[in-house]
């Protein structure tokens, strides 16, 4: 039996700056360190990707995929460096060390470096491992020249396969054009994406949230898929279609070519379209928006994605009215669409519920083919 080849995407997040930690460090400390933020890395990663293996101070993934979608990879993969500055930032803070290792984590930075293509998965030894020409493509990346050619110390490097796979327009998402010389392979087009700017636009970015003292509903729901995928049922324009009563379509007017704060979707009713201002789009943990139905009535939701043992537990929470005009429309209105999102929501759990019993099937399934 020969195993077949799978398609998919080929993640390795990298931790730069630790070789010169070690050398000049207690390496105790060091590899505390080292432990605790891939962990972070990795954490942050899953669902969408699993681990292949852990390569020193770089972490090795993947997702089997003939299908991938730009706005979730770009979130995970850019929500990884986030999640990464945030645990370097709480460590150096927290720690009252003063070896050399604990004072030079600041020092830390990360590269994520995404390609799409082909590889076999082997059993070696008892361990699985992933082989192919694309394989070895993303590995010989990760010596590159962007930081001295871009002056970028942290950034993604996407492939051109995995741009055009993600259908992803990288101009319009300002992403810089670079080309690599790979060793047996020569000039490889890539993609970079400043992870450093995108980190200091996300911490000035303003938080708007509603809070349970804020709210005149409550809405709660449990799924059985981790937080990146519920978050995909509730926010992506497809998966909407399945289960919201009453919506015709749902298109999509993006900020900077990507969904976050300034995005405007248009949902299509039969009378008319209900509009929502994203005001605030912190993928996986939580969104809020501004809802305008047709009439004029408007109101601010923010729906939280919390992670428990079965899945998630999903929060919505509409804010009270600032005004007596939306008093007014929120008593006249107010208990007909909160019933239709309860309806909603039960079509969303018996959605969901078909989709990880169908993927559950398909895992189950040999996927190996005679020679």
């Amino acid at each position: 039996m020969l195993k077949e080849a799978e398609r998919g995407c080929l993640v390795i997040a990298d931790i730069t700056g630790y070789t010169g930690l070690m050398v000049a460090s207690e390496i105790e400390h060091a590899q505390d360190a080292l432990r605790d933020l891939i962990q972070t890395v990795v954490g942050q990663l899953r669902p969408q990707f699993r681990l292949a293996k852990l390569e020193g101070d770089a972490a090795f993934a993947y997702a089997i995929t003939e299908r991938l979608e730009g706005q979730p990879l770009l979130d995970t993969l850019e929500g990884a460096y986030f999640a990464f500055r945030r645990r370097l930032d709480a460590i150096s803070r927290a720690t009252t060390c003063d070896c050399n290792a604990c004072l030079r984590l600041p020092s830390l930075n990360l590269k994520v470096l995404a390609h799409y293509g082909t590889f076999v998965r082997e059993r070696v030894f008892g361990t699985e491992e992933l082989t192919g020409t694309d394989v070895i493509v993303v590995h010989r990346l990760v010596k590159n020249s962007v930081t001295s050619d871009l002056d970028m110390p942290a950034y993604l490097l996407l492939t051109d396969a995995c741009v055009r796979a993600a259908g992803i327009d990288p101009l319009v998402l300002g992403l810089v054009e670079h080309e690599e010389q790979v060793e047996g392979f020569g000039s490889v087009r890539t993609w970079a994406h400043d992870l450093e700017a995108a980190w200091r636009r996300e911490q000035e970015q303003r938080r708007v949230r509603v809070r349970e003292r804020q709210a005149a509903a409550r809405l709660e729901l449990d799924l059985p898929v981790p937080p990146a995928s519920a978050w995909q049922y509730l926010n992506s324009p497809e998966l909407r279609m399945r289960w919201q009563l009453g919506v015709l379509g749902v298109t999509q007017d993006l900020a900077g070519g990507r969904q976050g704060v300034g995005m405007v979707n248009h949902c299509v009713h039969g009378e008319g379209a209900t509009l929502e201002e994203v005001l605030d789009w912190r993928p996986f943990e939580y969104t809020t928006v501004r809802s305008t139905i047709p009439g004029g009535m408007g109101f601010v939701s923010t729906t939280v994605f919390e992670p428990d043992e079965a899945g998630t537990h999903v929060v919505i929470l509409i804010q009270k009215a600032s005004s007596a005009r939306e008093r007014a429309a929120m008593e006249a209105m107010g208990p007909l669409l909160l019933e239709m999102y309860r309806q909603s929501l039960d079509r969303l759990k018996d959605v969901v519920a078909s989709d990880v019993a169908a993927s559950e099937v398909t895992a189950a399934t040999p996927q190996t083919k005679s020679a």
